[in-house]
């Protein structure tokens, strides 16, 4: 069976042309997107889509009804377009791909903080200028706390992973005295 990411990139590209030619612009395209997906990965509204007892034009009405932003005609479209060929429930992996080619049209990329403790709005700013500066791209930062870390930070940009984190060292540790 082909991966799901394979599935969904057409979809993806095909949405992004859209939007970049929509006068509502790619950041307006992106906040349906996301809401389009959060419906989507509902375990109420996944069951709900694929109940075999509705019909095609009923699954759209129903998944419609759930989102809270009204579909333009080019959205209701896509919601068309991915419940006639069964996709529906792609939308989350649609979205996160919509996302990474957002990014790389603005030049940017989301990235994942992860530290062991609380970090100030300077020690964050100045490890997104690191990172701004070793990937070469505007970084838009979320950062959370996991106190198993340790300490130490581990950073997910794209798919690529930093890990300094002290949980990290120790299990390369562990590792190399195995070996």
């Amino acid at each position: 069976m082909a991966e799901l990411s394979t599935i969904a990139r057409p979809y993806a590209e095909a949405l992004f042309g859209v939007a970049r030619a929509d006068s509502a612009g790619l950041a307006g395209w992106a906040e349906l997107v996301s809401e389009l997906a959060q419906a989507a990965a509902h375990p109420d509204v996944r069951a709900a889509v694929t109940d075999p007892h509705l019909d095609h034009a009923q699954r759209i009405e129903l998944f419609s009804a759930v989102l809270k932003s009204p579909l333009n005609a080019a959205g209701r479209n896509f919601i068309e377009l991915l419940v006639d060929n069964d996709r529906l429930l792609l939308l989350p992996e649609i979205a996160s791909q919509f996302l990474w080619l957002k990014n790389r049209h603005e030049g940017s990329a989301d990235a994942e903080i992860i530290s062991a403790f609380d970090l100030t709005a300077a020690q964050v700013a100045d490890l997104v200028a690191g990172l701004e500066k070793k990937f070469g791209v505007k970084i838009k930062p979320t950062v959370r706390v996991d106190a198993s870390l340790i300490g130490g930070v581990r950073v997910l940009v794209g798919d690529q992973v930093l890990d300094t984190s002290v949980r990290a060292r120790l299990a390369e540790l562990r590792d190399a005295l195995v070996a």
